[in-house]
């Protein structure tokens, strides 16, 4: 749904494709709609994270993965806030690998960078969005944006024991995540192999992920208390800090 996507023609000789996996119920969220659809500030959550990729230049296409019988209206929101930037929407799958692989099918080979960017973190500063671009047309095969764990962390063992793990070694993964096209095309091409977001797809592979810095803004959006704190930020409230140290598994579709 969108336009047609054969007829977008990249005008950056390095372009970058941003797919937004939206197919996600919300269930958590409570707020009756697919959480992409939620409103935030009295806009979806959608628009917010449209509006944040768009915002780096070199983003030439937005591909969204839709819940079923919705691609016409979320991509409708996308193009109001895409600033002429084409929009595509294609229906989603099951889990959020599906709708990855289901977006990433329909993206020319022309886009030689691939962002993977969860509507549910609309609040990513533009800054964090450059920045992976940056590292992937430096040479990075995947890069993802991490912030530093603020919690104490205790690894279980089978036994029930527990130990401390160093936080200073952690991130929280954040999105959105950075890839060259072809290496996400391989790395979906061989299933999600039990990883929880693209980058360990890619790892799967054998190949690295390189770190950039995240950003306390880009936590997501998931229970009705992360839905107040957006509200605040955007209110221009004091509030940084996501309630999950600025990170969450991305496994949601």
């Amino acid at each position: 749904m969108g336009v047609d996507v054969c007829s977008v023609t990249p005008v950056d000789p390095r372009p970058v494709v941003a797919i937004v996996p939206a197919a996600g119920s919300g269930e958590r969220l409570g707020a009756g709609v697919p959480k992409a659809l939620a409103q935030l500030a009295g806009e979806p959550i959608l628009a917010h994270a449209v509006r944040a990729l768009v915002a780096e230049p070199r983003v030439g296409l937005v591909v969204l993965a839709a819940p079923e019988g919705l691609e016409d209206a979320m991509a409708a929101v996308a193009a109001v806030e895409s600033q002429g930037v084409p929009v595509v929407a294609v229906t989603g799958g099951v889990t959020r690998a599906e709708s990855v692989a289901l977006a990433l099918a329909v993206v020319p080979d022309e886009f030689e960078v691939a962002l993977v960017h969860d509507a549910a973190r609309c609040l990513v500063p533009v800054e964090v969005v450059s920045a992976v671009i940056d590292a992937v047309l430096a040479g990075a095969v995947a890069v993802v944006p991490g912030a530093p764990v603020v919690d104490t962390i205790r690894e279980l063992a089978p036994d029930g024991r527990s130990r401390t793990i160093d936080r200073s070694l952690l991130r929280a993964v954040q999105t959105p995540q950075g890839f060259v096209t072809d290496v996400l095309r391989r790395a979906h091409a061989g299933g999600d192999q039990g990883a929880t977001d693209d980058a360990g797809m890619v790892e799967a592979l054998g190949l690295p992920v390189a770190l950039v810095a995240g950003h306390p803004r880009a936590f997501k959006v998931t229970t009705a208390q992360d839905l107040l704190l957006a509200e605040a930020i955007l209110a221009g409230g004091s509030g940084v800090a996501g309630p999950r140290s600025a990170g969450a598994a991305e496994g949601e579709g």
